[in-house]
């Protein structure tokens, strides 16, 4: 008589990196456990084993994409010599991998929740922290600018941070409507020439 087999382990990083792929194309609400776990490649117990449940593998697929993007945009941010080179690159950064076809387009944290129903409320909240975390790593640059005198003392950091922000979340929806490298590089050009006004310096 044949024992029952042991179960078929599997890669969970490259599980994770499958469900991060299917919950940036389809959002939250749009990838169902049945398809998470097809695209894994995993069934549905070894997915709950795992991951424990849905809003967590999101939450840790969430994590895996800040890891990913985050880094570079930081680097970019930290090394420019200036506030307006550092914004710029960060923009000019984002079109590349909203754009890039390696992965579905646009930015996985802005699209992935922005309305649903009541009972995901708490995965809405997490994004909107998540989108808030990067709105103040772009405003702590700006101020950084102030205090090396490339952004003037009198302007409004909040506003150019929550206006620059604003940018980088509609050049992920227009990569989503399908709008290339190109069209989105010149709405980056559009943004930057509002610098002058917005920070006392060109």
């Amino acid at each position: 008589m044949t024992g029952r087999g042991r179960p078929r382990a599997f890669d969970r990083g490259a599980a994770l990196e499958k469900a991060m792929q299917l919950f940036w194309e389809r959002g939250y609400e749009g990838a169902a456990i049945g398809d998470l776990a097809a695209a894994m490649e995993i069934n549905r117990p070894s997915l709950y084993a795992a991951f424990g449940c849905k809003e967590a593998l999101f939450l840790e697929a969430t994590a895996l994409y800040e890891e990913r993007e985050g880094a570079p945009l930081q680097k970019l941010l930290d090394e420019a010599p200036t506030a307006r080179e550092g914004i710029e690159a960060h923009l000019r950064y984002n079109v590349g991998a909203y754009t890039d076809a390696s992965h579905p387009p646009g930015c996985f944290v802005v699209l992935a929740s922005i309305i649903g129903t009541p009972d995901n409320a708490e995965i809405r909240a997490a994004l909107a922290r998540s989108r808030a975390e990067g709105e103040a790593v772009i405003l702590a640059r700006i101020e950084r600018g102030q205090a090396e005198g490339d952004v003037a003392a009198s302007a409004d950091a909040r506003m150019i941070a929550a206006f620059y922000t604003t940018v980088t979340h509609g050049l992920s929806i227009q990569a989503r409507d399908g709008v290339g490298r190109n069209g989105l590089d010149r709405i980056v050009d559009a943004a930057m020439a509002a610098w002058p006004a917005l920070a006392g310096k060109p």
